[in-house]
């Protein structure tokens, strides 16, 4: 579902908004690298394993398309970027600590440690 709402003197912004909760993930990768092809291999795992049919995931070689890269600020690759649901995030690597991962995508709490008295 896209909403367009005016902000200012008349511009337009494009608000998107996450469908049945799924998960908005871009993934943009430096062409067919080792570590490329493992951030797509460890991301497509996770997302099976715990976002089965909650997730939509676009995989952008920056070499082809350099705009795309550029317009979200992207400088190191393989970069994921979670837009939805928000807060939006970026990590940055091959995504192979998966608790890692999914503690950044929220779908896994994080260890807390246990505060002690000084």
């Amino acid at each position: 579902m896209s909403h367009t709402t005016r902000k200012g003197g008349g511009k337009k912004l494009q608000l998107e908004e996450s469908q049945d909760g799924k998960y908005v993930l871009k993934l943009y990768v430096a062409g067919m690298t080792p570590n490329s092809v493992r951030a797509v291999e460890n991301l497509r795992r996770i997302c099976e394993e715990h976002l089965r049919g909650k997730y939509d995931l676009e995989v952008i070689d920056i070499y082809q398309q350099p705009e795309l890269a550029s317009s979200e600020q992207i400088i190191a690759a393989p970069t994921l970027v979670k837009k939805l649901p928000l807060p939006l995030r970026k990590f940055i690597g091959g995504l192979s600590e998966t608790e890692k991962v999914l503690v950044g995508l929220d779908i896994k709490r994080g260890k807390t440690k246990a505060c002690r008295p000084t």
